[in-house]
């Protein structure tokens, strides 16, 4: 009978909880929106499945101080829609599983097709034991013939796989019976393409210090600490009413895109700042060095799958320069896939071998050498280069293929010299780019109006 009052005094709290962070329809996000919305920890949730989720995994001490159980662990069945973290565990640490899927009644054919897709996801939470889910993510990504990469951190797991689509499949649920992720990780947080593991050289599962490289130590700028998440929909409306008001210089406004350059080169929202940064590691800098141009601002930011915006965001709202600061929930895939003709114009850019994915027919970048429209990137063809390059088949048939001049020369010098001899990976791309770029005065807004 105790066990079951306790059990009822939690649920009843949780409920308590849940309510207490629902929005009143008078105060919801700027954007508008239909339907019940809550939100927690400077998040938005749409659904009730996600509040749930969230406050079992956050909130569980101060659900069991309402309750007046204390802050243990969950009692099992202790929240409503499977909320709780796997009983006997504390909540957000539980034991990693090394379980592999059975894969008996899948033909090596099938599970091996080209014809797949690739999957992009992320998760944050804690875990205690990184190189033991390295270990369990190398063996279950081999056991599926996937390829692709895959980062750990004390922080949580950052991947993006190709391979079948019965591997894919296979690969989504195991990771969400995972009992490390079961209550944070859900379906809709995977966002896939056309692909498969032809599309990445290799396999590559290692741990780091961080899930997303911005070179800060986690502890100092945690993702806990996120700005206000906000629904492809919400995101939209936002983007609208912005451009609307901008294009009468009225607007507060910045839209920000966290990538890097040669991403947002190729596609990106209209009317954005895309700093020119070659890396994300750059972009703690580049908010330092341009803090008055976020000063009273409300900032819209944005990133390829979301990621970057969590720990971007957190950054920024550490300044405590910006009015307020949103960023799109799921990324631009995620918008994408409902707004495929909205306000992203080009390609989106993705770190395989594809190097980008079409939602619309628009091209808004240009051939480096005769500045016809062209989107698709190259290797630099030198040797000692890493850089992408946009060069149309017409140049590239008239020898261009570098990723400019220098180049082109040192590729040149480079194979009438004797092997084993290299030069410094050093070009116009490198020189005349700024680690850092300043903004001076009103922030570069690209495409506005149109």
């Amino acid at each position: 009978a105790g066990r079951k009052q306790r059990a009822a005094a939690r649920r009843k709290a949780f409920s308590l909880f849940v309510k207490a962070k629902e929005v009143p329809a008078a105060s919801r996000c700027p954007g508008g929106g239909e339907g019940v919305r809550w939100r927690c920890c400077r998040q938005a949730f749409e659904e009730l499945p996600g509040i749930h989720r969230h406050v079992a995994l956050h909130h569980s001490g101060d659900v069991g101080r309402q309750a007046g159980l204390g802050a243990g662990p969950a009692e099992a069945g202790g929240s409503p829609a499977g909320g709780s973290a796997a009983s006997g565990q504390p909540c957000g640490n539980p034991e990693i599983s090394g379980a592999l899927p059975d894969t008996s009644h899948v033909s090596y054919d099938d599970l091996t097709s080209q014809v797949g897709e690739v999957l992009l996801y992320y998760c944050y939470c804690e875990v205690r034991d990184p190189e033991k889910l390295c270990a369990w993510q190398k063996a279950l990504c081999q056991h599926l013939h996937l390829t692709g990469k895959v980062r750990v951190a004390s922080e949580g797991i950052n991947g993006t796989v190709g391979g079948s689509k019965v591997a894919t499949s296979l690969y989504i649920k195991v990771m969400l019976s995972q009992p490390l992720f079961k209550n944070i990780l859900c379906q809709e947080d995977f966002k896939s393409s056309a692909g498969g593991a032809h599309c990445f050289p290799d396999l590559r599962v290692g741990v780091f210090k961080e899930i997303v490289p911005m070179g800060i130590d986690p502890k100092i700028v945690s993702y806990k600490e996120t700005g206000i998440h906000l629904s492809p929909q919400e995101f939209h409306r936002e983007v609208e009413q912005y451009l609307s008001q901008a294009t009468q210089g009225q607007s507060d406004t910045i839209l920000l895109d966290c990538r890097n350059f040669y991403e947002s080169k190729i596609g990106r929202f209209q009317g954005c700042l895309a700093p020119d940064i070659r890396k994300f590691s750059y972009f703690p800098s580049y908010v330092d060095e341009n803090l008055e141009l976020f000063k009273d601002k409300r900032v819209l930011m944005y990133c390829t799958g979301g990621i970057r915006c969590e720990r971007g965001s957190a950054y920024l709202r550490s300044k405590a320069v910006c009015r307020e600061v949103y960023q799109l929930k799921g990324g631009i895939h995620k918008y994408l896939e409902e707004f495929p003709d909205g306000f992203y114009r080009g390609k989106l850019f993705v770190f395989d071998d594809r190097y980008a994915i079409c939602s619309n027919e628009d091209i808004i970048s240009a051939c480096r050498y005769c500045g016809a429209l062209w989107d698709q990137y190259k290797l630099c063809s030198s040797q000692h280069c890493r850089q992408l390059v946009l060069t149309c088949p017409s140049c590239c048939n008239k020898g261009f293929t570098a990723c400019c001049p220098v180049c082109q020369e040192k590729e040149l010098k480079v194979t009438s010299r004797a092997s084993g001899q290299t030069l410094k990976e050093e070009c116009e791309c490198t020189r005349k780019r700024p680690r850092v770029p300043i903004e001076h005065g009103t922030p570069r807004m690209l495409d506005i109006g149109k």
